[in-house]
């Protein structure tokens, strides 16, 4: 049996006011507490236009401080007053379940500890990526993986496809305290990619508009020019594919063996 107290951890997509879902506008009306990790005052603003109780997550960021640690607070920020027998909500940007660590803990810790928890999802930074840049992830199939990562760990690239890039501008952090890492940092990504791309593949900056009167940042630069451009945590790279898909002979041929037994059935 349930415990008294819930958490609802939604995603309020990236623009201000259009992306919401009717659940997830439901689960903050509804709260007894909503904790919010945005950084913009405006969306704090217009969440406690449905609920008076919003309490901003953004203080426990800080310069210096290990995003692990900040991320470990918000959970526990979240889960008091759910153990206190509340109806918690927390609202996260984009989707609560994509690169967000915090809105995770906080759901599979409430579940452990006998109290209903769920996730609503939201439109995702990806989503917008998607939309803005015209990629249809279908037509040469898509590659992700978060930028440091991808320097961290010895990855396979697919080069017929299209590579996106998660938090290129703290690619190369070992400390998860920077929120942007210098150009020399990037330019090992550079020297990374550069054994894969040529160095004047275009590469896209982009990042996804929060306010319905911004545009969102889509800035192509030839990847020898990466290292110079600014970016920040919320700036994802896009390069599309440098040579076209290869067919698998083997393949093609085993299909068509199955095929012809099949039309001779």
């Amino acid at each position: 049996m349930e415990k008294p107290g819930s958490l609802a951890c939604v995603g309020i997509g990236m623009t201000l006011g259009a992306h919401i879902s009717p659940r997830s506008r439901s689960h903050i009306e509804q709260a007894d507490v909503v904790f919010a990790a945005v950084s913009d005052p405006l969306v704090e603003l217009w969440l406690q236009q449905m609920n008076p109780d919003v309490r901003s997550l953004q203080p426990l960021y800080a310069e210096g401080k290990s995003r692990h640690e900040t991320y470990r607070e918000m959970v526990e920020a979240m889960l008091a007053p759910v153990r206190e027998g509340k109806t918690v909500c927390g609202v996260f940007y984009g989707h609560p379940g994509v690169f967000a660590q915090a809105p995770h803990e906080a759901v599979a810790q409430a579940r452990e500890e006998g109290f209903s928890a769920v996730m609503e999802p939201g439109i995702s930074a990806e989503d917008c990526l998607y939309a803005d840049l015209g990629i249809d992830p279908g037509k040469t199939g898509c590659q992700h993986y978060e930028a440091s990562q991808l320097m961290f760990y010895q990855r396979r690239l697919d080069t017929s496809a299209v590579l996106v890039l998660w938090q290129a501008g703290i690619a190369g952090d070992r400390s998860f305290r920077l929120f942007a890492t210098a150009p020399a940092y990037r330019q090992l990504l550079v020297d990374l990619l550069a054994e894969h791309y040529p160095l004047d593949h275009p590469c896209t900056v982009y990042e996804a508009a929060t306010l319905p009167i911004h545009r969102p940042r889509m800035d192509t630069v030839a990847l020898r020019d990466l290292a110079g451009v600014a970016m920040s945590a919320q700036s994802t790279l896009v390069l599309p594919p440098c040579q076209p898909l290869q067919p698998n002979p083997a393949m093609l041929a085993r299909i068509a063996e199955l095929e012809a037994a099949l039309a001779a059935a």
